[in-house]
């Protein structure tokens, strides 16, 4: 089982790059910002919020 973040941590947590709230995506742990299109890891249930850690998600910049 992967650890949980804190339900008042998680309310005030934001993406450090566009300042939007982050989803807690419980099965890959990780943080996830769909503004960003980035996911956070949470490692030993502490998130860690550094762009150069989390890893891009979607087609974010993909020609039409």
């Amino acid at each position: 089982m992967r650890p949980t973040v804190d339900p008042d941590l998680l309310a005030i947590l934001v993406c450090p790059v566009t300042r939007t709230p982050l989803v807690h995506d419980v099965a890959a742990g990780e943080l996830v910002s769909a503004a960003a299109g980035l996911a956070y890891p949470i490692r030993h249930g502490v998130p860690v919020l550094l762009v150069e850690e989390a890893r891009q998600i979607g087609n974010l910049g993909a020609a039409p």
